[in-house]
């Protein structure tokens, strides 16, 4: 079994993070590989970001199905591009949100999402609101620090998103943590322990559900919202 895992921004020091995760968590049998565009955003923080960050991770997409990868993972929270990939790919593509979205509905009524900037917030709603998802959603909560603050302090980052993973189930409600940044990679072990409630790392859960489809030779629908788009030019 080969997965493919994209990290849809440029940043080397966050893909070496991405591909040290995944070869924790992957299964024997499985072989990862990891790769980032040449071009586009460091990060990926703004609308902004993620419409640069499209058309380059379209295209690794288009490279993971001529190599004959089983299955192709977008390692962003905010599944950026993930709907045109699904289009043009004949193998399952996964974004982590709306894959750890689903595994948390199955572990709890309530769930929490945490993110890095004030900023992501109501963007974060929005993508709730858009999978119809409100009435699940305890609480997003930052943490109030940039993607590459969260990268480069591993042990600062775990701390905070204790407390922040604390206040959102005694005071929010939450049952589930979502950790969703994939710059949060590898944290939800010891955030887990200290609250006793499932603490989601999107990484893990979409790799595992990523090795899951495969088994059972599912893909997505090719019907449909995700039926490939018709031959055109472009210019």
């Amino acid at each position: 079994m080969r997965i493919l895992i994209i990290n849809p921004n440029t940043s080397q020091s966050m893909t070496d993070k991405i591909r040290q995760v995944a070869e924790e968590v992957k299964r024997e049998d499985c072989q990862v590989t990891v790769v980032c565009p040449e071009h586009g955003p460091v990060t990926l923080e703004s609308s902004y970001d993620e419409a640069y960050a499209i058309a380059p991770t379209i295209d690794l997409v288009k490279w993971g199905n001529q190599e004959g990868f089983d299955a192709i993972i977008l390692a962003c929270f905010c599944d950026v591009g993930v709907e045109a990939a699904k289009e043009i790919s004949a193998v399952p593509v996964l974004g982590l949100e709306e894959t750890t979205l689903s595994v948390a509905l199955l572990l709890g009524e309530k769930f929490g999402i945490m993110t890095e900037k004030p900023a992501r917030v109501p963007m974060k709603v929005r993508h709730i609101r858009r999978h119809g998802l409100l009435e699940r959603m305890a609480s997003v909560r930052p943490l109030g620090l940039s993607v590459a603050e969260l990268d480069a302090d591993p042990e600062g980052t775990k701390a905070k998103g204790l407390a922040l993973a604390r206040k959102m189930v005694e005071e929010d409600g939450a049952e589930v943590i979502i950790m969703g940044c994939a710059a949060m990679a590898g944290y939800s072990d010891d955030v887990e322990r200290e609250l006793g409630v499932p603490v989601l790392d999107p990484l893990k859960i979409t790799l595992k559900v990523a090795e899951a489809l495969v088994d059972a030779g599912v893909t997505h629908s090719r019907v449909g919202v995700y039926a490939p788009p018709a031959a055109k030019e472009f210019k």
